[in-house]
């Protein structure tokens, strides 16, 4: 799994750190067994195929983009037990229910990605 973050496009200003997949396994595994993302973090899901909640216990803000890290659209508090799919996204970030307004997140917002270069 990588580490880095999400930020504005226009700034390179940190707006999100969060952990991103990098294999089948830890897309399907997403945040289970895990406690609720902390404020200002997530976990970017990439290739995003859906997102579950199956056997969390806290509900999610889910943020869909595009290849080029648009955002296409935002699920604000998902509940537990329940499946998005991506639809036409190419990756997915999630994050705890409320932060999306929290961190001002939008449909048609421009972001980009950026690696972290201290190993963890």
């Amino acid at each position: 799994m990588r580490h880095g973050w999400l930020h504005p496009r226009a700034e390179l200003r940190p707006l999100v750190w969060a952990k991103r997949t990098d294999h089948r396994w830890e897309c399907l595994r997403g945040l289970l067994g895990l406690p609720a993302p902390a404020r200002g973090t997530g976990l970017v899901i990439s290739p995003a195929y859906g997102v579950h909640t199956f056997g969390l216990g806290y509900a999610l803000d889910v943020v869909f983009f595009d290849i080029r890290w648009r955002v296409l659209a935002i699920e604000r508090a998902v509940r537990p037990w329940r499946w998005i799919p991506a639809a036409a996204a190419a990756h997915v970030l999630a994050l705890s229910a409320g932060e999306a307004d929290r961190l001002g997140l939008a449909a048609g917002q421009d972001l980009d990605w950026l690696d972290d270069i201290v190993d963890r």
